[in-house]
C-alpha cells in the first residue's frame, strides 16, 4: 500500500488551489464543499471560477503564483495544466510541509484525491495510487449503482441516536447484533425513503422491538460460495459475509472468497477431504449451534450452492429444530460455474432440453438408477465422480449407453488453477487418471460437450495463469491423442 487512506477535516481551514480552468474549477468546488476556505491563484480566471467567487464559496487572487502563497494551508492543489508552474508549486508547498497534489503528476505529489462516492455523511474514496485514474472512476460508478441515495440519510439516523442506542445497550456485541438487524430492517427503508418515520418516535421503542429478540439466540444463514471464483459471489452472500460474526467454511471455499468477509470475524474450519473427515457432519450441527447461541450472526459458507449436494438442507433441518433462526442464501452452483467457463451449455435447443444432476459419491458403488439414467437424451453431471467415473461409466454403458458419448472434465472450475480435459465415455476412467484430475472435478456427459468453445476456454484460461506466473509460455498447451483434448 503506497498511500495511506485518510479522511481530513478541512472545515474552516485555508485550502490552496492554483490554475485557472475546468479542472481547478472542479478541484475547487469539491474543497469549499468539504468546508474549507479555498483560494484560487491565477492570472486568467476563466467563468467557472468566477462563478464559484459569485457564490461566496471561493476567494481569487488574479495574479501569478509566489512561493509563500502556500505557508498556512491546510494543504494545495496544483492543476494549471503547465508543467514549469506544476514543478515550481510542488516545489513551494514541500519546501515548507504542506501537502500538495498535482493533478496527474504524482510524481510531484505527497498525497492523491480519490474517486468518491458521496452519500451525505458516508463516504468511499477509490484510489489506484494514481496509477489508474479511470479504472478508479469506473469502481465508483458501479459502487454508484449499489448503494441507494438514502443511505446518507441512514448515517444521519445512526450518528443522532448512537449516544442513546449505547446508553440503552452497554454491551458492544448485543450493540452490534441491534445495529444489523436494523439496517436490515424495514424501518431503515423507511427512514432511507423518507417515509414512516419521525424524530419525535422514541428510539426505545425500536430498540425494545428489536433488541428483546437478539439477546439469546443469534441467526445462521447458510451461504453458497459459488464455484470458486470469487467474482461469481451473488451481492446477498457478500453481504451476509460482510456481517458474520462467525464464517463456518468447508475446503472448497478459496481463500479468496474467504477475504471478502468481516476482517474480524471468527473462522472455523470445517472442510472434508474424500477419505478424510476433518470434521463429521454432528460436529458441525453443534459448532453452527453454539456459536448461534452466544447470540452470534454465523455463516456457513459452502462451496456451490448449499442445497445442491451440500448437505445443507441437513444443516437447516437440525437448527430449526433447536429453534435457531435460518436464513438460505444460494450460490451459483459448480454445474453452472463450470459449465460456463468452459463454454458448455447445460442445455441447447438441437442437443439436450434438460439436465440431471447426479452424485458419484458412494463408499463402494456409487448409487443410481442405471437404465433410466444411460436413457436419458439430455446432459448428465456428476458430482463427486472422480473416483468412481470407472464404475460410472462402465454402469451406464452396461444399460445402453453409446461408449462414443463425449463427456468433459473439469477440476477447480473457475479459478486460476482450472484444469478442462474432454474425451469419450468408454475412456472416462483412463481422461482421469492419465491427466491426473483430482478432485474437486465435475463430470459433464452428452452431445453439449461438443458445444465447449476450445478457442475461449484455453485463451480464458491461459490468460489468467499467464497473470499468475509470468513465465508462462504457448507450449503449456498441448493436445493429447485422438481421445482426448487436454487444455491445462
Amino acid at each position: 500500500m503506497k498511500h495511506f487512506p485518510i479522511f481530513v477535516n478541512l472545515v474552516g481551514r485555508d485550502c490552496l488551489v492554483v490554475g485557472n480552468g475546468a479542472v481547478a474549477a472542479a478541484k475547487a468546488r469539491r474543497l469549499a464543499s468539504a468546508g474549507a476556505h479555498v483560494h484560487v491563484i491565477c492570472d486568467q480566471p476563466k467563468d467557472e471560477l468566477y462563478f464559484l467567487a459569485q457564490e461566496n464559496l471561493i476567494n481569487i487572487s488574479g495574479r501569478k503564483f509566489r512561493e509563500d502563497d502556500v505557508k498556512g494551508m491546510a494543504l494545495v492543489i496544483s492543476a494549471s495544466g503547465m508543467p514549469e508552474i506544476d514543478l515550481v508549486v510542488s516545489e513551494s508547498a514541500k519546501k515548507f510541509d504542506v501537502p500538495i497534489n498535482v493533478v496527474d503528476r504524482v510524481e510531484l505529489s505527497n498525497f492523491i484525491i480519490p474517486a468518491v462516492v458521496d452519500r451525505g455523511p458516508l463516504q468511499i474514496g477509490i484510489s489506484t495510487g494514481g496509477a489508474a485514474p479511470s479504472l478508479a472512476s469506473r469502481v465508483r460508478g458501479q459502487i454508484e449503482q449499489l448503494l441507494p441515495e438514502g443511505m446518507g440519510k441512514l448515517a444521519i439516523f445512526s450518528h443522532d441516536h448512537r449516544a442513546k442506542v449505547k446508553e440503552l445497550i452497554p454491551e458492544a456485541r448485543p450493540r452490534r447484533i441491534f445495529w444489523r438487524k436494523f439496517f436490515d430492517g424495514k424501518t431503515a427503508r423507511a427512514i432511507a425513503d423518507d417515509v414512516g418515520w419521525s424524530d419525535e418516535k422514541d428510539i426505545s421503542s425500536l430498540i425494545d422491538g428489536i433488541a428483546e429478540k437478539s439477546e439469546t439466540v443469534g441467526e445462521v444463514a447458510i451461504v453458497g460460495a459459488g464455484p470458486g471464483d470469487p467474482d461469481l459471489l451473488t451481492l446477498k452472500a457478500l453481504h451476509k459475509l460482510q456481517m458474520a460474526d462467525v464464517i463456518v467454511y468447508d475446503r472448497l471455499v478459496t481463500p479468496e472468497i474467504l477475504d471478502r468477509g468481516r476482517r474480524d470475524a471468527k473462522r472455523i474450519f470445517v472442510g472434508k477431504a474424500s477419505g478424510q473427515h476433518t470434521c463429521g457432519q454432528e460436529e458441525i450441527h453443534q459448532i453452527l449451534l453454539e456459536e448461534s447461541r452466544q447470540g452470534k450472526y454465523v455463516v456457513r459458507l459452502k462451496g456451490g450452492d448449499p442445497f445442491i449436494f451440500g448437505r445443507g438442507g441437513e444443516e437447516r433441518s437440525f437448527l430449526l429444530s433447536q429453534g435457531v433462526p435460518v436464513e438460505v442464501v444460494p450460490g451459483i452452483t459448480a454445474a453452472l460455474g463450470c459449465g460456463a467457463a468452459a463454454g458448455i451449455p447445460m442445455t441447447h435447443r438441437n442437443m439436450a432440453q434438460a439436465v440431471t444432476f447426479i452424485t458419484g459419491h458412494g463408499e463402494e458403488e456409487p448409487r443410481g438408477d442405471w437404465e433410466a439414467l444411460a436413457n436419458l437424451r439430455h446432459s448428465l453431471v456428476i458430482y463427486m465422480g472422480v473416483g468412481s467415473a470407472g464404475k460410472i461409466a462402465t454402469r451406464l454403458i452396461e444399460h445402453g449407453k453409446d461408449p462414443a458419448t463425449p463427456v468433459a472434465v473439469i477440476a477447480n472450475g473457475t479459478t486460476l488453477d482450472q484444469k478442462f480435459v474432454k474425451g469419450r465415455l468408454g475412456k472416462l476412467e483412463s481422461l482421469i487418471t492419465n491427466n491426473k484430475i483430482s478432485a474437486p472435478a465435475l463430470i459433464i456427459i452428452g452431445n453439449v460437450v461438443e458445444e465447449s468453445n476450445l478457442e475461449t476456454v484455453v485463451g480464458k484460461h491461459i490468460g489468467a495463469q499467464a497473470e499468475k506466473n509470468s513465465s508462462l509460455n504457448k507450449d503449456i498447451l498441448s493436445y493429447v491423442g485422438n481421445e482426448s483434448g487436454v487444455y491445462k
